[in-house]
């Protein structure tokens, strides 16, 4: 039974030129990650106590968040709590009206993607400018991310000069990268200037000091918070963590892991409205809370949203990030989409191979190929097993509890080596069409074993 996200899959297939770019760039980041763990003898050492370390602070989320609001509020700083994506949809639409705002720029933020909140602005008639290159364009394309790091890495540079020729009047046919950067930054610097609020997310929350951590390459977030007098944060509950000896662990890891650099060009620091503004965190659960009472996927708040895992799974890499029918593709999103609704994103989970190589690389070690296999065995309890897989996992029980009827199978297996190829391979053989089927041995196994 094929699923939506095969479906998707094939589609972006049929593009054999574009798929193979995309494999290859994202196998190049997964080489730099390597490069630079390879480069540091203690990498295991700090994966190991990143890992440590969120899974304490996910378990006594409520010391370290209590911690963290009071010292931000401590800082001047004005928090808010918000139970779903409505409630901060629409406290950050009351904090916008409440000071006449229209137009808000922003940097990156996953959980705003998560919320819906450009869209929910902009029918209130606010303004949503995204001042992340990537994001800039996806905007303009009207199109989502397609990575949580590098959103809009699927889009060519010719494609990036067109649409700048049709939105910013760019000269037609200059497709060159760094004029259509320029390009880009003459648009938003108009952006920043008339803007009445900048918004971020927000890599970490230190509660030992009321802190927001944001982690960029394009300095975009400073001049979205430096500009506007209105500096406005969305934080999702699990970005909180102890002090800053714990933020040095994950500063090491995070942009190492994410796109192997030593380091992002800007690590911002945010404790307090700047002179004669306001700043203003809204923490969001939407979920969170229930992850957190999950015995077998509470894990999954452990990451920090550095991408690696999309970056090396041979899935993701060969179907891209549209095939996923959750907003986060990849591993992490398998998991996330599962947690938010079973049953609506249950198709995902045909997404893996089991290769593990997501565990390997994650910075904190979430457990994410054992979490997707749990998934997979929970599939029949919520009515979405494949009618297929069951029908051959019968079949097969049958088989192996019955010894003289599996010998035999075996002796006769080799039959099938000589019969025409439109009897194995057909509409009825999905491994056929991608593969060639392997050939039986003559001789069995466990005979040949007993032989020797």
């Amino acid at each position: 039974m094929s699923t939506q996200h095969s479906r998707a899959a094939q589609d972006f297939l049929r593009n054999d030129k574009n798929a193979t770019w995309h494999d290859a760039t994202f196998w190049q980041l997964r080489a730099k990650r390597d490069d630079m763990a390879q480069g540091l003898d203690e990498w295991e050492e700090l994966r190991e106590a990143a890992s440590a370390i969120k899974r304490h602070t996910v378990t006594h989320l409520d010391k370290y968040l209590e911690q963290f609001a009071d010292n931000a509020e401590r800082n001047g700083v004005k928090v808010h709590w918000a139970r779903d994506a409505a409630d901060m949809n629409n406290t950050v639409l009351d904090i916008l009206n409440s000071h006449g705002v229209k137009k808000m720029v922003k940097s990156k933020s996953m959980l705003t993607e998560e919320c819906g909140m450009n869209t929910f602005l902009e029918v209130h008639g606010i303004d949503v400018v995204e001042t992340d290159l990537g994001e800039r364009i996806l905007q303009l394309m009207h199109q989502k991310p397609s990575h949580i790091v590098v959103p809009a890495i699927h889009i060519t540079q010719e494609q990036v000069g067109r649409l700048f020729e049709e939105k910013l009047g760019s000269e037609k046919g200059n497709y060159d990268p760094t004029y259509l950067t320029y390009q880009a930054r003459l648009s938003l610097r108009n952006e920043f200037m008339t803007a009445g609020a900048g918004m971020t997310g927000a890599n970490f929350g230190v509660a030992e000091t009321g802190d927001v951590v944001v982690c960029t390459n394009e300095g975009n977030a400073d001049m979205a918070t430096s500009m506007p007098r209105l500096h406005i944060v969305a934080m999702g509950l699990e970005k909180v963590i102890p002090d800053y000896r714990s933020l040095a662990v994950f500063q090491r890891l995070l942009c190492r892991a994410a796109t192997g650099q030593p380091t992002t060009a800007y690590t911002s620091h945010f404790r307090k409205p700047r002179p004669g503004g306001e700043m203003h965190i809204i923490l969001v659960d939407n979920g969170r809370s229930n992850i957190i009472g999950n015995p077998e996927h509470w894990e999954t708040l452990k990451c920090i949203r550095c991408g690696s895992c999309m970056n090396t799974c041979p899935v993701y890499r060969r179907s891209g990030g549209y095939s996923y029918t959750y907003f986060i593709p990849g591993p992490i999103g398998i998991n996330l989409g599962m947690l938010k609704n079973a049953r609506k994103y249950h198709d995902n989970v045909s997404a893996c191979t089991l290769c593990c190589s997501c565990d390997n690389v994650c910075p904190v070690k979430v457990n994410l190929s054992e979490q997707i296999y749990r998934w997979r065995q929970g599939l029949d309890d919520i009515g979405k097993a494949d009618p297929m897989k069951k029908a051959m996992s019968t079949g097969m029980k049958y088989l192996f509890d019955r010894p003289g009827l599996y010998n035999t199978a075996l002796k006769l297996a080799p039959l099938a080596n000589h019969a025409p190829r439109w009897m194995m391979y057909n509409s009825l053989n999905a491994w056929g069409k991608g593969h060639e089927m392997p050939r039986f041995a003559k001789e069995p196994f466990h005979e040949v074993f007993k032989k020797l």
